[in-house]
């Protein structure tokens, strides 16, 4: 299972050979440089760490200068390990989008857009308690009943309430690989990957 770091683009459109309307998404995908390779004789088990996306060196610590150092790079924002790769990678080697072709499925991974505070209609779409007729005031987003009185005279755990929405890591799974432009390090994508423009994610073969 071969992988990449990438950073979500944006979305856009393309039209497949029987006119249909396909919405994808635009990942930046690599370069990525591997900066360490994980033995099960050293370390317990076996991986690749790559790296992503140029860092300045003036916001990188020591250790980590010299970790890049190493690898015979410049210093990276983003380090992904990665338990197993196709081909043997070596300290140095670069990955890019040649990895994928036009046609692969792959599973993406992505920290999804923090939505903040939100009420149990957003959050878990509740359709609220009804009608504003019968004397009822402000109800129409509100939970209702959370559970009975004397008993259990509290509330169960797990109980869908409001709370922090989003943010937290998601992966979409078999998404088609529509276009590979290996020049600009671009790899097209059907549907929609989580995160905001911008946003790191994990393209897994």
């Amino acid at each position: 299972m071969s992988g990449i770091i990438g950073k979500k683009v944006g979305m856009t459109s393309l039209f497949d050979a029987e006119g249909k309307n396909i919405p994808c998404t635009v990942i930046e995908a690599g370069p990525c440089v591997v900066t360490q390779v994980r033995t099960i004789g050293h370390d317990g088990y076996s991986a690749v760490q790559l790296a992503f996306d140029e860092k300045k060196e003036k916001n990188t610590t020591q250790s980590l200068k010299g970790h890049f150092a190493k690898a015979k790079t410049t210093p990276k924002r983003k380090l992904v390990e990665f338990k197993t790769f196709e081909d043997e990678k070596n300290l140095g080697d670069q990955v890019t989008v040649d990895i994928f072709s036009e046609g692969d499925f792959v599973d993406v991974a992505g920290t999804s857009k923090g939505k903040g505070f939100q009420g149990v209609v957003k959050r878990h779409g509740f359709g609220g308690v009804g009608s504003q007729t019968h004397g009822q005031h402000n109800r129409l987003r509100a939970p209702g009943s959370l559970g009975a009185s004397s008993w259990p005279s509290r509330v169960f755990k797990g109980m869908r309430m409001a709370g922090r929405t989003g943010g937290n890591r998601v992966k979409i799974q078999n998404l088609e690989i529509l276009k590979v432009y290996p020049e600009q390090n671009l790899l097209v994508v059907g549907g929609a990957v989580p995160g905001a423009k911008g946003s790191y994610v994990i393209v897994d073969k």
